[in-house]
C-alpha cells in the first residue's frame, strides 16, 4: 500500500475538500494528491524489484564487498506527477518500470539516501515548496527536516562524503556556492559546511560512490562547454574534494546526468546520462581515476525525456 506524506507543503489546497480538489485535478489531466489533500504518496521498489546484497555478491563472482558501491533501482518523477521505479537486471539493464508514488508535482529535488551503510538506499530527501523533508522506507510519513531550502539550484546525495558511514547531501546555491550537508543516518542532517565557489560553471553535477577506486566517494561535474570533471573526494567533510581532473568533452550532447550506484552489479559505481532525444545510456565505472568510464552502452532507446526529475 503506497503511504501518504503528511507534510503540510501545499496549504493552500488542504483547505480544499479532497473531493472538490480530486474533481478539479482530474478535470485538468493533473494526477490527484493523497485523499487528504496534504501530500504525496511513495512507495519504494520491493525487494524483488531491486538487486539484494546476496545477489551483488554472487553476480560479481565473489570479488565484491561491504564497502562496494551501493545497488539502488532507479527513479524518475514525469510531468504529472507521478514516479516511477526501474529495478536492475544484475548485467547493466534496467527492468520494467513499477509505480512508486503519485503527486510529487511541487517536488524540486528527489534524491535517495543510505542511511544504515548497508549497500542499498533506504529513504529518499526531497525539497517541496522550500522544505527539506526526509522519508524512510520504513516510515509512513516523511519528516521535515528543515525549511529555507529554495535557496539551491542543485541537490543530491553523492554517498558518504565526510567519512561517516550515512550518506550525505550536497547543494548549489544561486550564487554557486557549494555546501555539504552531513548525514545522521536518521534522515536529519548537519549545519552545512562550505564546499567552495564558483560552482555555478557546472550544468549538471552528479555522483553515488566511489569512482576511482580509493574507497572515498566522488563527483563528476559537466561544465557549460560539455566538459566532464572529476573531483575525487577526501574523505573529509571540510575539504571533500581534490582539484578536478578532467575526464573528456561532448557532454552536451546529454541534457541529464545520474548515478544511483552500481548498475551492473560488478562494485564499482556507474553513471547514466539522458541524451536530448530521449535515451539513456550506461557508463560503467572502471574505478581507474585516469580513465573513470567504460565506453557508454544504450539501456534505453527513447522516452526518458518524459521525467522531470531522475534520482
Amino acid at each position: 500500500m503506497a503511504k501518504s506524506s503528511g507534510s503540510n507543503v501545499r496549504q493552500t489546497l488542504a483547505r480544499v475538500t479532497a473531493a472538490a480538489l480530486t474533481a478539479a485535478l482530474a478535470a485538468t489531466g493533473t494526477s490527484a494528491f493523497a485523499a487528504d489533500g496534504t501530500g504525496p504518496a511513495y512507495t519504494p521498489l520491493t525487494a524483488q524489484g531491486k538487486v539484494s546484497k546476496a545477489e551483488k555478491f554472487t553476480a560479481s563472482a565473489g570479488t565484491a564487498a561491504a564497502e562496494d558501491a551501493q545497488v539502488n533501482p532507479l527513479y524518475g518523477v514525469d510531468n504529472n506527477g507521478d514516479m516511477w521505479g526501474y529495478g536492475l537486471t544484475g548485467t547493466g539493464g534496467l527492468t520494467a518500470r513499477e509505480k512508486a508514488g503519485y503527486g510529487w508535482n511541487y517536488a524540486r529535488f528527489i534524491t535517495q539516501a543510505d542511511n544504515d551503510n548497508d549497500g542499498a538506499a533506504d529513504g529518499i530527501w526531497h525539497v517541496t515548496d522550500g522544505n527539506l523533508y526526509s522519508w524512510l522506507d520504513s516510515a509512513a510519513d516523511d519528516v521535515k527536516v528543515g525549511s529555507g531550502w529554495n535557496i539551491y539550484n542543485r541537490l543530491f546525495s553523492a554517498g558518504s562524503l565526510g567519512g561517516a558511514a550515512a550518506d550525505d547531501l550536497l547543494a548549489r546555491d544561486a550564487d554557486g556556492v557549494l555546501w555539504l550537508y552531513l548525514g545522521y543516518g536518521n534522515g536529519k542532517v548537519t549545519s552545512r559546511y562550505k564546499v567552495g565557489s564558483g560552482w555555478n560553471a557546472y550544468t549538471q553535477l552528479a555522483g553515488k560512490g566511489d569512482l576511482t577506486g580509493d574507497g572515498k566517494d566522488d563527483i563528476v561535474a559537466k561544465d557549460t562547454s560539455g566538459v566532464l570533471w572529476l573531483y575525487k573526494g577526501t574523505g573529509n567533510y571540510k575539504a571533500p574534494f581534490q582539484s578536478r581532473t578532467r575526464i573528456g568533452g561532448g557532454w552536451n550532447i546529454y541534457n541529464n546526468l545520474v548515478s544511483v550506484g552500481d548498475i551492473d552489479v560488478d562494485g564499482i559505481t556507474d553513471l547514466i546520462a539522458r541524451d536530448k532525444d530521449g535515451a539513456l545510456w550506461l557508463y560503467k565505472g572502471t574505478g581507474n581515476a585516469a580513465a573513470p568510464f567504460q565506453p557508454r552502452v544504450k539501456i534505453g532507446s527513447s522516452g526518458w525525456n518524459t521525467y522531470r526529475l531522475m534520482f
